[in-house]
């Protein structure tokens, strides 16, 4: 059985978040969703729960990073092609992101990231796969 990744992270407005990953193409799945958290669905082995910062609070004993001061992690996720990549920073932008960065072409692989509502930084990547060594 192939294993899940669950990314939790904390967000100030979760309804503001949801209609932006929704607004990207991401759908959520309400078995897990509710008015303290959301399971967004990436692929069917990775979920990232996007839980209200009280909520994300109950979890840990240390102070929730400000995301918008500190980079607490990078989120990166693979695309289909450059195309796929410049559209969803693209969707992205036009749900209310920003783009800390220009993207990075290296010819054999290309990203492109956004910031978030909250400040998390998201990046998608596109590796051709002819330059994979099996």
């Amino acid at each position: 059985m192939p294993k899940q990744i669950f990314i939790n992270l904390p967000v100030k407005n979760l309804e503001k978040t949801k209609a932006f990953f929704s607004n990207i193409g991401y759908s959520f799945n309400a078995q897990f969703t509710d008015e303290k958290a959301a399971c967004m669905v990436i692929s069917n082995e990775i979920y990232v729960m996007l839980l209200t910062e009280p909520f994300f609070k109950s979890f840990i004993s240390k102070d929730i990073a400000d995301a918008n001061k500190t980079t607490e992690v990078i989120i990166s996720l693979s695309a289909d092609s450059k195309q796929h990549v410049d559209e969803i920073i693209g969707k992205a932008v036009n749900a209310g992101a920003t783009t800390p960065r220009a993207a990075k072409d290296y010819g054999f692989m290309y990203q492109y990231g956004f910031q978030d509502l909250d400040g998390h930084l998201w990046e998608y990547v596109y590796m051709d796969p002819s330059a994979v060594q099996a």
